[in-house]
């Protein structure tokens, strides 16, 4: 009888989990797929808009100019217990009623900055509760006024700070890390990674100089905020890796951080970390060799932070290839058995899929000559892992041939600009002339990762056709690096035209499908439209997919202002609706309390691109 009832109540909890959204993938290894069906193939067109929450945090409607940033609404919100939580660009945790987008709380670790306030991109908040259900927390951190950054722990019911956490509720990030680059950044634009009573978090740390702030990982008790484990990113003296740093270059090196989401294998107690570049991105002569765990995916033990595995996945980057995505856990067939694998999406189009038992491929990856530096003093590494399987999603060449004819105008911008460049295929360095790298630092694939649907074995991802372009120019003696990339159009220079159309023949941006069993691409659609053309060219995009199992993928992602559903079986556009403004974040799916699948999601625009800015979280239902 005792085990009949047990067993009925770990049913229970696994139905209510699927009916709600708990981690920022939907699960902690990042699947993001909903066993939901009430919205299916055959009736997601008939979605109507819910109900529409505003921050405050912007004016909806109102137009980006060109160069002026706009800090994204990347949030991806949680539905835990009947309480939607997702956090804005300036930290703020605010918790909605699902079915009605009401406020119930509202957080704000910047109480009284007023002006002096900072904004940033900021991706969500992560969700813990004890074994008996009785303690509830969400855990996120921050990127504040005067530079400051820390780790909150909040009471999930009242949105108030647990007063035994840290100091009264917070951890200073900074202290550690940062104390003594005061005026540099040091911010959490993700959310933490949870295993068991274990909260584990990375950081954004500059880009350039070379110089800063620690990339490393660390993991606090999710209770006290006591510290109790750091993982350096660039190992120290004495540990594994360390003998891969040329003399002095680990010192003081700031990059090699983990920015983007991390996943966690529960069962099996492993943390994945996405790692990103040492700085500086784009010049590398003060830290010759492979640049150990840069652009690696690193496995540790979640509960020590000891190495089990890694993967460098870029040797040496100087190109500003991080791994931007969190690495999606998956189940790979393969002659009757089941092995468990980790799919990473990376910005050159790549998706490395390995075993997550011990990092070694599942598919062959060869070791392919790339082009030399000839920027003096650069040593770039004399080859780059290719994955055989899957396929690359994006292009990596480019010829004149493929010179972008969508408008007269914009076909001779782009042709005087390309005839200014040079280029030599894939990882070609930026030069002492101006060089065209394909794909750019924008991807390929970049934080919109991938969604996975066990059943079929389908992994989806969103990818940009997006180059870039620049020469690395010399620096005034007494400057912190030697050489900086450099253009006419600043430091992170796209190959695109006045209206940031590509320069390259559409599509722009593609929806693709790959079997994860064969490693084969299944389809490939266009996502995304420019109405100025009237045509499905596909369009840059930033903001990840989802898939139910009814058989529907949804993604905004597209600076075009829209959302949209797929069919998963065949990449068939079944739906799409007009936003206020472009939808740069990943969406949710959940089950009301009133019995209504939602599907919710932020639209923020700005970021990189122009175009209109909103403050909207925004959710659809079937229409009565």
């Amino acid at each position: 009888m005792i085990i009949r009832i047990l067993a009925f109540l770990f049913c229970l909890v696994l139905t209510v989990q699927g009916q709600e959204w708990r981690s920022w993938g939907a699960d902690p290894g990042g699947a993001r797929f909903s066993p939901l069906t009430q919205i299916d193939r055959r009736n997601v067109s008939k979605l109507r808009l819910a109900w529409t929450y505003h921050t405050g945090e912007k004016k909806p409607g109102t137009s980006n100019s060109v160069g002026n940033h706009v800090e994204p609404f990347e949030s991806t919100p949680l539905m835990v217990d009947g309480m939607l939580y997702f956090s804005t660009p300036s930290s703020r945790v605010i918790a909605l009623n699902p079915q009605t987008g009401q406020e119930i709380w509202a957080f704000d670790p910047q109480v009284g900055k007023g002006s002096s306030r900072t904004f940033h991109a900021h991706r969500g908040v992560a969700y813990w509760q004890s074994d008996d259900g009785r303690e509830r927390r969400i855990l996120f951190g921050t990127f504040e006024a005067g530079l400051a950054s820390r780790l909150f722990a909040l009471d999930a019911r009242t949105g108030k700070p647990c007063p035994d956490f840290g100091d009264n509720g917070s951890v200073d990030l900074r202290a550690a890390t940062a104390a003594k680059w005061p005026g540099v950044i040091y911010a959490v634009t993700s959310p933490p990674a949870i295993y068991k009573n274990v909260v584990i978090i990375g950081a954004e740390v500059p880009e350039h100089p070379s110089r800063g702030p620690s990339g490393e990982v660390r993991a606090f008790d999710v209770r006290t905020g006591k510290l109790i484990w750091t993982f350096h990113t660039i190992p120290r003296p004495g540990e594994p890796g360390h003998e891969e740093w040329e003399g002095d270059s680990w010192k003081d090196r700031t990059g090699a951080n983990v920015w983007s989401i991390m996943s966690v294998d529960v069962e099996r107690g492993i943390v994945f970390l996405p790692v990103g570049s040492a700085a500086y991105d784009f010049y590398g002569a003060d830290r010759k060799g492979a640049d150990l765990y840069a652009n690696s995916l690193v496995a540790l033990e979640a509960a020590t932070g000891q190495p089990i595995w890694h993967y460098q996945i870029v040797h040496h980057d100087i190109w500003d290839y991080d791994l931007p995505a969190q690495p999606v856990l998956i189940t790979v067939r393969r002659d009757g058995h089941e092995i468990p694998a980790v799919a990473q999406v990376t910005k050159v189009g790549f998706v490395f899929i390995l075993d997550r038992r011990n990092g070694k491929p599942l598919f062959p990856v060869v070791e392919r000559s790339v082009p030399k530096s000839d920027v003096p003093g650069e040593a770039a590494w004399p080859t780059q892992p290719i994955p055989v399987k899957p396929p690359a999603l994006s292009r990596q060449s480019f010829s004149a041939k493929q010179l972008s004819t969508v408008t007269p105008e914009s076909n001779r911008y782009c042709s005087e600009l390309f005839q200014s460049l040079s280029n030599h295929g894939l990882y070609t360095p930026y030069g002492l002339e101006s060089t065209l790298v394909t794909p750019g630092n924008l991807g390929g694939g970049n934080w919109s990762g991938g969604s996975y649907e066990s059943s079929t074995g389908l992994f989806f991802v969103n990818t940009n056709e997006v180059y870039a372009y620049g020469r690395l120019a010399p620096q005034p003696e007494g400057s912190p690096e030697r050489y900086r990339r450099s253009s006419k159009s600043g430091e992170y220079a796209m190959f695109w035209d006045q209206n940031q159309w590509p320069c390259q023949q559409p599509p722009w941006g593609t929806l693709n499908a790959i079997d994860v069993n064969t490693g084969n691409l299944v389809w490939k659609v266009p996502l995304g439209r420019v109405d100025a053309l009237n045509r499905d060219t596909g369009t840059p995009n930033l903001g990840g997919s989802i898939v139910t199992a009814g058989g529907v993928l949804f993604i905004g992602a597209t600076v075009d202002d829209r959302f949209r559903a797929f069919d998963t079986a065949t990449g068939k556009q079944l739906w799409v609706a007009d936003l206020e403004a472009s939808a740069h974040a990943t969406p949710i799916t959940y089950l009301g309390a009133d019995g209504k699948q939602y599907v919710a999601i932020a639209v923020g625009g700005g970021g990189v691109f122009h175009g209109k800015t909103s403050d909207s979280l925004v959710a659809f239902a079937l229409s009565d």
